[in-house]
C-alpha cells in the first residue's frame, strides 16, 4: 500500500459551539470508516475552537470520492451553525510514511 496523497482540513468553530463542532467530528469517524478509499482519517483538536481532519488516500479518485462524499455533504449542512468561517480545505502530498 503506496499512501501518497492527503486532505489538510482546518475548522473554527463559533465561540461556544466547540464541544459540538467535537461531537460532530465523533460521529464522522463512521462515515469515514464505510469508505473504501480512505486510507486513514483522523479528527484532532488544536485548541478550544481550532479543530481539524487529516486523512489519506493511496490515489486520486479516493481523494475525490472523499471529497463528494457524505462527510463534506454533511459539514456543508453544520457549518452554518457550528463554524465561524468556511473551512480551509487543502489537498496535500504525503512525503512520509511510518
Amino acid at each position: 500500500m503506496t499512501i501518497d496523497r492527503g486532505i489538510l482540513a482546518l475548522l473554527e468553530a463559533k465561540p461556544g459551539k466547540g464541544e459540538e463542532l467535537a461531537a460532530f467530528l465523533e460521529q464522522g469517524r463512521a462515515l469515514a470508516a464505510a469508505e473504501e478509499g480512505t486510507v486513514t482519517w483522523y479528527a484532532f483538536k488544536v485548541s478550544d475552537t481550532t479543530y481539524g481532519i487529516f486523512d489519506t488516500f493511496e490515489n486520486e479518485e479516493g481523494r475525490q470520492a472523499h471529497l463528494s462524499g457524505a462527510i463534506p455533504a454533511a459539514l456543508a449542512n453544520v457549518g452554518p451553525d457550528l463554524l465561524a468561517r468556511d473551512p480551509d480545505i487543502r489537498p496535500v502530498d504525503v512525503v512520509a510514511v511510518k
